[in-house]
């Protein structure tokens, strides 16, 4: 078996390292948590939409917060990017932590973003509603659907020093003092509401919405393509009503896979809310 340099420097680099993950859907509170699940598994790397976090700084990356359309934003926070994505990687390196949490809406992405970053598979998948309750990812939900408002697990003299058009306040967060802390612990967050996520009065289009659905896809799986696109508009949202075919067959236990990461990279980075997105397979021709 032959390996390429770039082969031998990727095992070397990863070895021994834990990659934990912290999965929800959009707008559920996971940067919100993040630091109180950094801090229960001992984790000293945080990942969180194209952005390298320790001890609350930003070591490397740039935020898909700052980006301006869906695209930029949802290629920003899977390290699409090959210059953003080496200097993460030269980022993590450095850093010779053992334990790295990455934050994101489903377990594709996930494993998307530790195959970029040349880091293993998960060694533990947290979900959402494990660290926190209904009524507070219902309270995130509000927030971000009524007020277009994201949250980057920094404080927000971090995002100032480079972006401060698009912070609208700070938090400080209180966790709850665990055994190994000799005294309580509090973090700060900073409040964002991005370009992409301030609610636009007009409706979209179906070509805004094929050019996006088209790039989830080609995310996904670029075998997948659109076949059909009907689209309803409501005054809370939208209903998509999608049909797609590829090469390969497709198992119907996948579907909901498919839309759950439909659903959630729209409303995401493009700040859409979709009541609702119905997925078929047609037979390839």
């Amino acid at each position: 078996m032959n390996f390429h340099f770039k082969d031998i420097f990727s095992l070397f680099y990863s070895e021994g390292i834990k990659v934990y993950a912290l999965v929800g859907k959009s707008g559920t509170g996971k940067s919100f948590r993040s630091q109180y699940v950094a801090n229960k598994y001992r984790i000293e790397l945080i990942i969180d939409d194209g952005l390298l976090i320790r001890n609350n700084k930003i070591i490397a990356g740039k935020s898909a917060k700052k980006e301006k359309n869906f695209i930029s934003a949802m290629k920003r926070a899977l390290f699409r990017d090959e210059t953003h994505c080496q200097e993460t990687i030269t980022a993590i390196q450095k850093e010779k932590s053992r334990k790295i949490l990455i934050i994101g809406t489903s377990e594709k992405m996930i494993f998307t973003i530790s195959q970029r970053l040349n880091l293993p598979s998960p060694f533990k998948i947290i979900k959402i509603e494990d660290v926190t309750t209904k009524e507070e990812i219902e309270t995130a939900l509000r927030i971000r659907y009524t007020e277009g408002k994201h949250i980057i697990p920094v404080p927000a003299i971090e995002i100032t020093r480079t972006s401060p058009g698009i912070v609208y306040d700070s938090i400080q967060v209180f966790l709850k003092k665990m055994p190994f802390w000799r005294k309580e612990k509090s973090f700060e967050k900073t409040l964002v509401k991005p370009d992409f996520a301030i609610p636009k009065q007009t409706v979209l289009s179906k070509t805004t919405f094929m050019q996006m659905l088209s790039h989830c896809f080609y995310e996904f799986d670029y075998n997948i393509k659109i076949e059909s696109l009907e689209t309803e508009h409501f005054e809370d949202g939208y209903k998509l009503k999608i049909n797609l075919r590829s090469p390969n067959k497709i198992q119907p236990s996948y579907i909901p896979e498919i839309q759950e990461f439909v659903i959630d990279s729209l409303e995401r980075y493009g700040g859409i809310h979709i009541l609702d997105a119905k997925v078929d397979i047609v037979p390839w021709s």
